[in-house]
């Protein structure tokens, strides 16, 4: 049986390559945060899904997949970005653009570089952007995260060459697509079935860059951008604003949590895992010690906040205020993390009435069983 992995395949190009894939005789792993379309491929027995966060890099997931020797595609179109001036996009939007876009991608192809890399048939796309290729102001995170990603093909592609194996790995650079969710759209795939079917046209026949509707439009913009880039740049730049798209505003997600955190365990780490899951920038207020709750500490303050603060869940780590509530008049945080068991005392009634005109939802977690930080303690007080 042959086989091919999409990653992102769950909405737009993507999913639409995923359903060309299927049409074309393969069995098609489909990687996605979400599952696909169900209205779409509820009759179809050809395809499998697995969650996958680009996000939160699964190498054990890719390297599984790499070692399928019945794959023999590979198709990358996760990605996202938004119009906006640089000014308006939080470090934690930048990271996970470049994270999605970028990193993730070339880590994929890293796993199945060996494939790639032999005598055997392998076809490989990734998506990059026409945004990538030409001056992209307002569009300048996810313009540099597509620039990498088009140079970086265009070099190893160099390299496949030198290493005689007739593999290549095909930059497919687009401009807009219709009938895709990027930039609030929504699925279509009767607009994208003419692009997919071109797209794997040229992923078959080892193409190294593929640039939708050259021709007709994009030879004439890149011709216009060579010859003055500067002068393109402001053209771009006042298209943007004139067309509306533009979204200056923050759009980062952040969150907020504070715990002692002594003696590190496994729901420590669940409640930092599931708190990132809602937020894009995860703030964590440390406690100095257990006063509050009549206890002592076995680690250090400094010590827990340096043990916090080396999990990748967690993006920065602070001093916790006396109150959460004093928390947000530094932070401005969207989102409070707190255990369940905390619902409905007088600290939290007072918060939710604090929160109310402040556009900040209180999130109550309820606690996962397994080791807690008290069994511990009982633990070592007993010996």
């Amino acid at each position: 049986m042959k086989k091919a992995v999409v990653v992102g395949g769950s909405n737009g190009i993507g999913l639409t390559l995923a359903m060309k894939l299927i049409e074309a005789k393969y069995y098609v792993v489909i990687l996605d945060r979400v599952a696909p379309d169900s209205g779409l491929l509820s009759d179809c027995d050809k395809f499998s899904y697995e969650y996958c966060d680009l996000l939160d890099y699964d190498e054990m997931l890719i390297d599984r997949l790499s070692q399928d020797m019945e794959i023999e595609a590979l198709f990358i179109t996760a990605g996202f970005g938004r119009v906006a001036d640089f000014e308006y996009l939080h470090t934690a939007e930048i990271q996970n653009m470049m994270q999605v876009n970028t990193v993730s991608a070339i880590k994929i192809i890293r796993s199945f570089y060996d494939r790639i890399k032999s005598e055997n048939d392998f076809y490989c796309g990734v998506m990059g952007s026409i945004a990538g290729l030409i001056s992209s102001p307002m569009f300048s995170v996810y313009a540099a995260s597509k620039a990498a990603i088009c140079r970086f093909v265009e070099s190893v592609n160099v390299e496949l060459e030198v290493s005689g194996t007739s593999n290549r790995i095909l930059n497919v650079s687009p401009g807009s697509i219709k009938g895709t969710k990027f930039n609030g759209g929504s699925n279509d795939v009767e607009s994208t079935s003419t692009l997919a079917t071109e797209i794997l046209k040229q992923l078959f026949s080892k193409k190294e860059l593929f640039i939708p509707q050259y021709d007709e439009i994009y030879k004439g913009v890149i011709d216009r951008y060579n010859a003055d880039p500067h002068e393109y740049g402001v053209h771009s730049y006042n298209y943007k604003i004139q067309s509306g798209r533009a979204v200056n505003e923050r759009r980062v997600k952040i969150g907020y949590l504070s715990g002692t955190f002594d003696l590190f365990h496994i729901g420590h780490l669940n409640l930092l895992r599931r708190a990132k899951k809602q937020c894009d920038y995860l703030i964590v207020g440390v406690h100095p010690d257990a006063s509050h709750k009549g206890k002592q500490t076995f680690i250090p303050f400094e010590e827990r906040k340096a043990i916090v603060s080396a999990c990748r869940y967690v993006d920065r780590v602070v001093d916790s205020c006396p109150e959460d509530s004093d928390a947000w008049d530094k932070y401005h945080y969207d989102k409070l993390f707190v255990g369940s068991d905390y619902k409905g005392t007088e600290r939290f009634i007072r918060y939710e009435k604090y929160f109310a005109d402040k556009n900040v939802e209180i999130v109550y977690f309820d606690y996962t069983k397994g080791t807690s930080s008290t069994q511990i303690r009982n633990s070592i007080s007993e010996k």
